[in-house]
């Protein structure tokens, strides 16, 4: 089954482009995140619709657990960056007829294409005939395929890194790599802990996060054409008219809408996304569900300075300011998690821009691929060369609307 999975996985063919697989915006080569470096990938039938959320990766995907609400309305588990889709198979079936996907007119349309696929024998005699009769339980037999593949491959979940490394004691860490696993740790400092776990769980070893939801009042990214004020995208509701400040057309409410719909607009979840693994975490820019953030120093910078610093993160289309946390209606602001360690809007940052750099350099150290008996051969992005300079200049990219037309044109050309 997870042997068919990898063929359905790198098909271009199932895509209503030709152009356009799983692996398309899932480079194993990239943490299974997109290998174009964009904030949003693009697909529909001509392969140049942008997206409206930033690729997660796959990496380790298949220990999360399904969608729950706990008694206290603690909200954890499911897939896609607002656990809309409860398992690994029901997710691995939407993307096939996703307007600005793989945009297939409808799942017969993606199952007529299946039939004609070289391996048709091959999932046959894994899922019989009667896993391909018809419409819905042939989509049922691509899920599960994927999801087996996902699950069963190593490459998804090598656990190698170099921190798998040290805690088995192959490996020592660098003193910047110690000093960051401290302040990782810490929770008057980085609290990074808080929510991306760095300890096992029974035999699974850390996975870095607790796939929980959190609104963390991310700044809003002007490269998305959805975020640009007249976009015509017909898939991009106008959910913002009665929302109120920042007066935006569109907003992206995580939890509440507007891809997953059966939780109250305005309610306590609006802005909720979920929290990723740190594991790769080096490798999968650019950062957070809507990319806005193309680096490691960028992103920690963020999260230490936000509320202490919001002119350097917050700003309209022309690069001027905007309120904090733009990337939300104002009126949803109380959803912010301004309690926790390194939010603390009264006092200076909690870190310094050196410790920063630190916490970098242990976030690399997540990276998989570490060989204890070769570890000069370990491959890190360059970003990983984090410096307190590097950090002390990091701030938000802005990008016009213009500048994101022309991006598009080059990319596509």
């Amino acid at each position: 089954m997870a042997q068919v999975g990898k063929q359905i996985f790198f098909d271009q063919a199932l895509s209503a482009s030709g152009k356009q697989s799983c692996a398309s915006c899932h480079d194993p080569a990239r943490g299974f995140t997109d290998p174009n470096n964009l904030a949003v990938s693009f697909g529909g039938p001509n392969h140049d619709l942008p997206g409206l959320r930033n690729a997660p990766s796959l990496n380790y995907a298949s220990y999360t657990p399904n969608f729950k609400i706990d008694a206290t309305g603690k909200a954890s588990g499911g897939f896609f960056r607002d656990g809309r889709s409860p398992s690994l198979a029901d997710q691995a079936q939407q993307p096939f007829t996703n307007e600005f996907e793989m945009a297939n007119a409808s799942n017969d349309d993606v199952v007529k294409i299946l039939l004609t696929r070289p391996y048709i024998d091959q999932l046959t005699a894994v899922f019989t005939k009667a896993g391909i009769q018809d419409t819905a339980t042939a989509m049922q037999s691509i899920g599960r395929a994927l999801a087996a593949y996902q699950s069963e491959d190593p490459s998804f979940h090598t656990f190698d890194s170099k921190y798998d490394a040290y805690l088995a004691g192959k490996a020592t860490l660098t003193d910047a790599e110690t000093r960051g696993l401290l302040l990782f740790n810490n929770p008057t400092k980085g609290n990074c802990n808080a929510c991306h776990i760095s300890s096992r769980t029974g035999t699974t070893p850390a996975l870095f996060t607790d796939f929980t939801y959190d609104n963390v009042g991310i700044p809003r990214n002007w490269s998305i054409a959805a975020n640009l004020e007249g976009t015509t995208l017909p898939y991009v509701p106008k959910n913002g008219a009665a929302l109120g400040d920042p007066n935006y057309s569109y907003y992206d409410l995580g939890i509440c809408g507007p891809l997953r719909t059966d939780f109250r607009v305005g309610g306590s979840t609006c802005g909720k996304f979920k929290v990723p693994t740190l594991r790769n975490i080096a490798l999968t820019g650019p950062y957070f569900h809507n990319g806005v953030f193309q680096t490691l120093d960028q992103v920690v910078a963020w999260y230490v300075t936000r509320d202490t610093d919001p002119g350097r993160w917050y700003v309209k289309v022309d690069g001027t300011p905007d309120v904090p946390y733009n990337d939300l209606p104002v009126a949803f602001d109380a959803n912010v998690n301004v309690a926790e360690v390194p939010y603390n809007p009264t006092v200076a940052p909690s870190m310094t821009n050196q410790e920063m750099s630190d916490l970098v350099h242990f976030l690399c150290t997540l990276t998989d691929g570490f060989d204890p008996a070769n570890p000069s051969a370990y491959n890190v992005p360059a970003q990983c060369g984090s410096t307190a300079a590097s950090v002390g200049a990091a701030r938000i990219q802005t990008v016009s609307a213009s500048g994101a037309t022309l991006v598009k044109t080059a990319i596509h050309k």
